[in-house]
């Protein structure tokens, strides 16, 4: 192998404030030797097998679509009961791209912005096999 994705890296206005909110969502702490208190510019959440999300305070603003985004996929839940938690930790729907069939997903945006999507989870995906 050449080469190994190692992390993911968000930059946000407050990386403390982006951090808390994806850790909460992947249900994951801030990385030991990372400063995990506000006002800190370097955060790191481990995702376990693969690559970890570091969230770095930068100056600028967001000012454009992210030209990169994460897919999520519930683990124990469907997707629009992840939809649902994910908007009372504080992300809102963006774009509403689910079906009455139950095929689809949802754009979210995080608490600054930055777009994901809510896939179907594993079951929804088996019971709807062929959509």
């Amino acid at each position: 192998m050449t080469s190994l994705v190692r992390n993911i890296t968000v930059d946000c206005a407050d990386a403390y404030a982006v951090a808390a909110f994806w850790g909460a969502v992947l249900d994951r702490p801030v990385v030991e030797d990372e400063d995990p208190s506000p006002g800190a510019v370097e955060l790191l959440i481990s995702t376990g097998s693969g690559p970890g999300l570091l969230f770095l305070t930068v100056p600028e603003p967001k000012s454009v679509k992210n030209r990169l985004h994460l897919d999520l996929q519930p683990q124990d839940r469907s997707r629009d009961e992840e939809v649902e938690r994910l908007l009372a930790l504080g992300a809102t729907l963006v774009g509403d791209h689910r079906n009455p069939d139950g095929t689809g997903w949802a754009t979210m945006a995080d608490v600054e912005g930055n777009e994901f999507c809510v896939e179907r989870s594993a079951a929804e995906r088996a019971a709807t096999k062929g959509s």
